[in-house]
């Protein structure tokens, strides 16, 4: 037999392949740039401590469960801490317990690798993790006098294919908002850090215990580019756990994203009750 001409053996190659190359369809593009839902929460978890005090991560974790959340920004998380955790990793624990992926920053470290501070669970796994800087007065310390300590957590995750830059941070708990201050400029600073020169930002969350309200004149400058996800007449109180009184834990979202609904669950599995916004991702970066 003759062989083929070679332009028959082109053509059937590029038959068999056309359809590994051809453009998406205009149902696949649509599908692309359909909106996502989200179920963010923030919780300060008092290291796996109930309202009482009692050390029960198993709590902890049914009380993260029972949100079904996304994304859950943690605060007051020990790894491997102190013996009033029993020397624990609870936030490995966590993680196993409810099938997510956990990134860890420590405030504060020992000389044995144990750590205190905050950490973020996903059921997205985490493409990348950095543990910033903030002025921060330490606790640890006699004396202590404001400096760059680590512990304001940032992780990347793509949620349908679009990078979501996730934060928690633990702001200082003094009366004095001074300290606040200085964090909350850091924070714009360090989110800022990851938009274009053009100013085009990546979709951004932002959980945590803020350690003030609302109204509080130390978060105002949060306010020009994030969105306090609490839009309820109710007050949204979420400390202390047994009588609410301030509501000052947080989910905070940018521009990219829309917020359907948020509350605060009933639950005494920490000092703090949680705060659980429903958001749709709305416009891909």
């Amino acid at each position: 037999m003759r062989p083929a001409p070679l332009t028959v053996v082109l053509a059937l190659v590029a038959s068999l392949t056309a359809p590994l190359t051809a453009a998406p369809s205009a149902s696949a593009q649509n599908h692309a740039h359909k909106p996502v839902g989200l179920r963010v929460a923030s919780y300060n978890i008092h290291y796996g401590a109930d309202s009482d005090n009692v050390f029960d991560p198993a709590r902890t974790a049914d009380a993260i469960r029972a949100m079904d959340a996304d994304i859950v920004g943690l605060q007051e998380v020990d790894v491997r801490w102190s013996a009033r955790s029993e020397f624990r990793d609870v936030a490995t624990e966590l993680a196993d317990n409810l099938n997510m992926y956990v990134s860890f920053a420590p405030i504060y470290t020992t000389a044995e690798g144990g750590g205190f501070g905050v950490a973020i669970l996903s059921r997205f796994p985490v493409r990348s993790a950095e543990n910033h800087d903030l002025t921060r007065l330490s606790t640890q310390e006699p004396n202590p006098v404001p400096k760059p300590m680590p512990g304001f957590l940032e992780v990347v995750v793509k949620v349908k294919g679009t990078p979501v830059h996730v934060y928690t941070t633990h702001l200082d708990y003094r009366s004095d908002p001074s300290v606040r201050v200085a964090q909350v400029r850091e924070t714009v600073d360090i989110m800022a850090d990851d938009c274009s020169p053009k100013g085009k930002c990546p979709a951004q969350i932002l959980t945590g215990d803020f350690n003030a309200g609302p109204d509080a004149e130390e978060l105002s400058p949060l306010w020009s580019g994030l969105t306090d996800a609490w839009t309820s007449s109710n007050p949204g109180f979420t400390y202390p756990a047994v009588t609410p009184e301030k509501r000052i834990d947080f989910v905070t979202v940018s521009d990219a994203f829309t917020v359907r609904n948020t509350t605060v669950p009933d639950t005494l599995a920490s000092d703090h009750r949680p705060v659980l916004a429903d958001v749709t991702l709305r416009r891909r970066h």
